[in-house]
């Protein structure tokens, strides 16, 4: 090769660099964990700040009781430096599971002194549990404590990615980081559909060790916390709870009547009809909502 042929070998090369380092993704800066109290994931390996966190008062959270004291005395621990579990949070649609662990999460650090790290909360899109071992990894060596969060996770038949959140929640050399908590929250007990566990019963040479493989990913959360239906009373003082809090002023008997109607032209009682007939009366009445409770 002459040196004509070498430099023109040379120019391509270097043409040939400067192309993968624009087609490479730029290198992520570490993540500010100080920006805020809440993130929310973007894979692969983001953390977006959220300045003002949708949630409500824990206070207002009626009817779930025994749950709220649970959730909270087992995220006041972690916070604390003591061993807690990860959390799913099972059962009926509406009754504030996901509320709960936005309030508690506040809570909890309303009650830290100035000198404790705050408790950082992380939502993960059920759409991004691959990554989760990304996360973990990005947060482990963090002076903060995290609860992860994955709001109304479960997986369907042909989805494997339920593997990566085993292997993130207890498996792996590394194992699952001692500044983390993974909490979640699901219609389904097992996160699994029913027919996706008798299909691997029905094809598997070992039907039993098939069941317990997909069962299995629910015993990697340490406290399993039920909601059920609320009663009548339960659903009321609901009501009563936010007009309260936000100020409405309305005849207490057409507010009991209204509030009844209104659950039953939905077919269901529960946190979420309550907060949605408030927000219809105060619409109805000319009164505006506070924001961040």
């Amino acid at each position: 090769m002459d040196a004509s042929e070498t430099i023109e070998l040379k120019a391509v090369l270097e043409r040939i660099a400067a192309s993968l380092e624009r087609l490479a993704p730029p290198a992520s800066a570490a993540p500010d964990f100080a920006a805020a109290d809440c993130f929310v994931f973007e894979p692969p390996a983001a953390l977006q700040p959220v300045a003002q966190v949708n949630r409500v008062a824990i206070d207002l959270l009626k009817g779930i009781d025994r749950s709220r004291d649970i959730l909270l005395d087992n995220t006041q621990r972690f916070a604390d430096g003591l061993p807690a579990n990860n959390v799913l949070l099972w059962g009926a649609r509406g009754m504030g599971k996901s509320s709960l662990v936005k309030s508690a999460h506040a809570a909890v650090n309303a009650r830290l002194d100035r000198v404790r790290p705050r408790l950082k909360l992380v939502e993960i899109h059920r759409e991004d549990i691959a990554h989760l071992p990304a996360l973990m990894g990005m947060v482990r060596q963090a002076p903060y404590p995290f609860l992860v969060f994955c709001d109304d996770l479960s997986f369907d038949s042909d989805d494997a990615s339920y593997k990566s959140l085993k292997a993130a929640l207890e498996g792996g050399v590394e194992g699952r980081p001692e500044n983390v908590l993974f909490y979640a929250t699901s219609n389904r007990r097992h996160l699994l559909p029913r027919d996706m566990i008798e299909n691997e019963r029905s094809t598997a040479i070992n039907p039993g060790e098939a069941v317990e493989e997909k069962v299995s990913l629910s015993d990697r959360f340490g406290l399993w916390i039920g909601f059920h239906r609320c009663s009548q009373d339960d659903y009321l003082a609901m009501i009563d709870g936010y007009v309260r809090a936000y100020g409405l002023s309305y005849d207490p008997d057409r507010l009991r009547a209204e509030a009844l109607e209104w659950a039953t032209t939905r077919g269901n009682r529960s946190g979420r009809v309550a907060f949605q007939f408030v927000q219809d009366l105060a619409g109805r009445i000319g009164q505006r909502l506070p924001s961040g409770m």
